[in-house]
């Protein structure tokens, strides 16, 4: 089984400044707030990316699918913990 993980990221390339964009950049759609939508600019650069680790070294770990560009810092890593809440 292969280990997931969140990986918490700052934006550092996001646009503070917005807060309502055209989704997908298509301006025959109404203006949509930025949590509301997949857009990279928001007030708050923090990202949360949950991913699976394909690989890993003394000082690396190697992600499959993060959502992130190359170089985006990397605020922490954090172990995904499935619990069972059960029926009662």
């Amino acid at each position: 089984m292969r280990d997931e993980i969140f990986v918490l990221t700052w934006l550092d390339r996001a646009d503070r400044t917005v807060a309502s964009t055209y989704p997908e950049d298509d301006e025959r759609r109404p203006l949509t707030g930025v949590f509301s939508t997949r857009s990279p600019d928001r007030p708050n650069p923090i990202g949360l990316h949950r991913t699976t680790i394909v690989g890993r070294g003394a000082d690396w770990v190697d992600v499959a699918n993060l959502e992130a560009v190359d170089g985006t810092p990397v605020v922490d890593v954090k172990p995904v913990i499935e619990t069972d809440r059960g029926d009662g």
